[in-house]
């Protein structure tokens, strides 16, 4: 009589004879119709995760998350075999279910649990993020790897193998290692996301041993009591992005700026629409600004800043600069009021030896003499690849005063001034400095002065069409007919731009009834 087989070396020996039957078919269609076999059976399944071969996990979480087996996923997750489990990026590709994603929590939150680990226990990350790890289960499921060693036989464990095995898995318990929960997070107002609340409830049970990093965050309208309480559960320190798009008052930031400085590897910041309060105090302003700039001395790592729509910078732009302890690669400034001295203070500042991305979109610079400007693009021109000078009033002869510092832009790639008035020998004069920067290969200008019939700024088309023509030809004429140069204008009426390279693309504005 035979001996009974123990339970798992049954399911191990059942599990290859199936694939035998199943013929010859490509790797993934057999993943797949494995899978499907063994989640029939769910409960041996199991029982028998800690003798499933590593490559087949992969593939084997998937179609339990894509069949929502909730019991499956829960325990799979406490026998991941590798480092990381991306679950961000399956959940791009199926459509979570609230169910699926509390099952997986879960599976972590029991992990976490347990005086003795499982044997096989690797898992270190957990990844919500849903454009990281993207080619992690296509990798796996469709390896042929996996397939080969499937078929290859395996030779049963001696008995006392196996008793070893036992004893170690009762051994003392593991030291406590903290999982980590990547995610991106979006926190603004709307219907509250049962996925987040979920994974914060667990996060604040389990405390320090279950550590949600952020590296992007976003805030959008929502009460600061919310998001104060969201901050308090994620390590700051690995936020690496991050955008503040709230039409706050400054001291609404002021009450933000704690959270701020503890941000210590934040790399991008944008903070937008931020507008003082008409009534304010004295002094309460005052305070307020020193008490975000404050926090700028902490960002030992920021690369990137943008500032947009923010009340306050007017005659305080120095406060702000002299704080930055780390070379800048961008800077963006725009739809701001800033004075001519905050334009030398910024021409000035250290930070900016180094700017890749220099955007001034929307400041008024028409009463600001070009000394500032010049000086600036001079202090950048080693290194500037991109320049935004859109709507910035800034006429012929400012123009004509930084032409020569452009020249020197060794390494500018785009340059965009629309929405200024600047004549048509103007720019041929712009093209006749620039054409020899090598690297630069779109220039977006104004319509020149000459296109238009009155000064209620009608373009007329056809005079444009000709000045383009023009410039086209001194771009061919100097043996760059490559670059692109292409007007872009705000409709008078409408406000949105039309473009032309060479013939108009015109908002309905201009479209006859």
């Amino acid at each position: 009589m035979w001996p009974k087989l123990p339970q798992r070396v049954y399911f191990q020996d059942s599990f290859r004879s199936r694939f035998f039957r199943m013929g010859v078919q490509t790797p993934l269609r057999l993943l797949e119709l494995a899978g499907q076999s063994l989640l029939r059976d769910e409960a041996l399944a199991i029982a028998a995760l800690e003798e499933l071969p590593t490559e087949l996990f992969p593939p084997l979480f998937t179609v339990a998350f894509a069949g929502r087996h909730s019991e499956m996923l829960k325990a799979m997750v406490q026998a991941w075999p590798f480092p990381c489990l991306p679950l961000g990026a399956l959940m791009r590709e199926h459509q979570p279910h609230l169910d699926t994603f509390q099952a997986a929590i879960d599976g972590l939150d029991v992990l976490l649990t347990q005086e003795v680990r499982p044997r096989r226990w690797k898992l270190q990350v957990l990844d919500l993020r849903r454009n990281a790890h993207q080619d992690f289960w296509a990798m796996w499921s469709s390896s042929r790897a996996s397939l080969c060693s499937l078929l290859e036989p395996e030779a049963a464990p001696p008995v006392r193998k196996r008793r070893r095995v036992e004893v170690s898995r009762a051994g003392p318990k593991q030291p406590s290692v903290p999982v980590e929960v990547l995610i991106d997070l979006c926190l603004k107002e709307g219907t509250p996301d049962q996925s987040l609340t979920y994974l914060l409830k667990k996060v604040k049970q389990r405390g320090g041993s279950l550590r949600l990093c952020c590296q992007k965050l976003k805030i959008f309208a929502m009460p600061m009591q919310t998001i104060q309480k969201v901050l308090k559960m994620v390590q700051l320190d690995s936020v690496q992005d991050l955008e503040v798009n709230c039409t706050w008052k400054l001291a609404t930031l002021g009450r933000f700026a704690p959270y701020l400085g503890q941000m210590g590897n934040l790399r991008r910041l944008l903070l937008s629409h931020i507008h003082m309060a008409p009534h304010a105090a004295p002094g309460e302003e005052e305070h307020c600004v020193s008490q975000l700039t404050a926090q700028f001395l902490s960002l030992h790592h920021l690369q990137e800043l943008y500032l947009d729509s923010i009340s306050f910078l007017e005659g305080r732009l120095d406060q702000v600069l002299r704080c930055l302890k780390a070379p800048l690669e961008t800077l963006s400034i725009t739809n701001c009021l800033i004075s001519e001295s905050d334009l030398m203070h910024l021409s000035q500042c250290p930070s900016i030896t180094q700017l890749k991305d220099l955007g001034l979109s929307g400041v008024s610079l028409t009463n600001v003499s070009s000394g500032p400007l010049q000086v600036l693009i001079e202090r950048t021109s080693a290194t500037l690849q991109d320049l935004d000078l859109d709507e910035c009033g800034i006429m012929d002869a400012q123009f004509s005063a930084i032409l020569p510092a452009l020249s020197r832009c060794s390494q500018l790639m785009t340059f965009s001034f629309c929405g200024n008035p600047i004549s048509m020998a103007v720019l041929e004069s712009l093209l006749c400095h620039t054409v020899g920067l090598s690297k630069l290969s779109h220039v977006l200008y104004p319509a020149p002065l000459e296109s238009y019939e009155d000064m209620g700024g009608t373009l007329h088309l056809g005079r444009l069409a000709q000045l383009h023509a023009r410039l086209k030809q001194m771009l061919r004429e100097s043996g760059r007919p490559s670059m692109v140069w292409f007007s872009a204008n705000p409709c008078p009426h409408c406000g949105d731009r039309t473009f032309y390279d060479p013939d108009p693309i015109l908002c309905p504005c201009y479209m006859p009834d």
